[in-house]
């Protein structure tokens, strides 16, 4: 049923590039990933199988085929890809993405040190055979990289083949773009804007007042990721402002601003 309703964002339709949401499987049993398809499936971009869940996750392939059916890409977080380069396995992590249909990838060093001139030279092989997205950040909290490090490294692994690349605040939200209390560093966003655009980003957002923050900065159609599976829904009444926290977001001021005077009632 369509529903009229005025001053309402415009969302694109999938496959899409920009209006992202990536969303955190953390070891979902097959009903529940059944379920989530069920309800979101129109409004998820990605499921990222968060960390190394996949590793520990009965029936994995069984779920992985249930979000792929439904038309979203599914990836291995990317600590488990560092899992598999710290044990000089990657052999085996490839042997891996081609037995399980995985055509999406994430390539990250928030857990170990490695040096970005690596890290590119990776991306550019996985971007060979998948989508890559990369993630910049540490992991660890109270690790600062400096705005114009932030802006070489997100430069340097676009132009090595990420397609995305991810801000990184983990799944708790308090690291990387975040401040311990879930603040954005406001100063390094703008500076890593002002050098960046904002389509070729996601930003780790699992909080509700980081996702509020995101689209009342940069719209509705802001790519966001690290979205609990509870919160697909949600969010996106963020997104279209029917959710009191950005509610006057995208209507006209005249409209805003006004005092509501009459109700026309059905005759």
């Amino acid at each position: 049923m369509k529903i009229n309703l005025s001053h309402i964002p415009e969302r694109p339709q999938k496959p899409r590039s920009n209006g992202l949401n990536m969303v955190m499987d953390k070891g979902l049993s097959i009903r529940q990933a059944q379920d989530l398809v069920e309800v979101s499936s129109n409004l998820i971009d990605f499921i990222k199988l968060g960390f190394g869940t996949s590793y520990a996750t009965p029936n994995v392939l069984e779920k992985i085929k249930v979000y792929q059916s439904a038309g979203i890409k599914v990836y291995l977080g990317g600590t488990f890809l560092e899992a598999f380069i710290k044990r000089n396995a990657l052999i085996e992590y490839y042997r891996i993405l081609d037995e399980w249909n995985l055509d999406t990838v994430e390539v990250s060093d928030g857990s170990i040190h490695i040096s970005n001139k690596l890290k590119c030279k990776l991306i550019e092989h996985l971007a060979k055979r998948a989508l890559v997205l990369s993630e910049v950040g540490s992991k660890e909290e109270g690790i600062l990289i400096a705005p114009n490090k932030w802006k070489q490294m997100i430069q340097d692994e676009r132009n090595a083949g990420a397609w995305k690349v991810i801000a990184e605040a983990r799944e708790s939200g308090t690291v990387g773009i975040y401040r311990p209390s879930g603040k954005a560093h406001t100063s390094l966003v703008s500076k890593i804007l002002a050098a960046v655009d904002q389509n070729h980003l996601i930003w780790e957002a699992p909080q509700k007042s980081q996702q509020v923050f995101w689209i009342k900065l940069l719209g509705a159609n802001v790519n966001l990721g690290n979205i609990a599976p509870d919160d697909v829904i949600p969010l996106e009444t963020l997104r279209l402002g029917l959710r009191g926290d950005t509610f006057f977001q995208f209507m006209p001021d005249s409209l805003a601003q006004s005092d509501v005077t009459k109700l026309d009632f059905p005759k």
